[in-house]
């Protein structure tokens, strides 16, 4: 048997660490991506995947990634039962990442980062 999922898509805002009461680091992203065929008004859709990352992937996500960078994301889907506060109980089905690969940084990421780079650059040079 089998339980793996493999995804590329864009982060829809900038992952948030988090810790749980236990102090272990978590994160939890949504991955826009897009569907590989059109739909009936000839456009492409797309699912808006949540996925939960944790320890080391979820910090080196939180610190590398912004909104809108494409990744790759490997895992596995999860469902648990979460209880209400009115005691309801439902299923949550979520994919669970094992590994995280960046793969490209947003056209806005760049140049935000080309500016810091350069700014880092003058500073440096203001000094001699």
């Amino acid at each position: 048997m089998l339980n793996q999922v493999v995804l590329v898509g864009r982060l829809v805002k900038k992952p948030e660490l988090r810790l749980t009461e236990n102090g272990r680091k978590t994160s939890t992203i949504t991955l826009a991506v897009p569907r590989n065929y059109k739909n009936l008004n000839g456009e492409y859709d797309t699912d808006f995947l949540e996925c939960t990352l944790w320890t080391n992937v979820a910090e080196n996500t939180s610190e590398y990634c912004q909104s809108g960078d494409m990744v790759g994301v490997k895992g596995r889907i999860q469902t648990r039962v979460i209880t209400s506060a009115d005691g309801t109980k439902r299923k949550k089905t979520e994919i669970v990442a094992e590994k995280v690969t960046f793969l490209a940084q947003a056209d806005n990421n760049k140049q935000a980062k080309n500016t810091q780079t350069t700014r880092k650059e003058q500073t440096k040079e203001d000094k001699k």
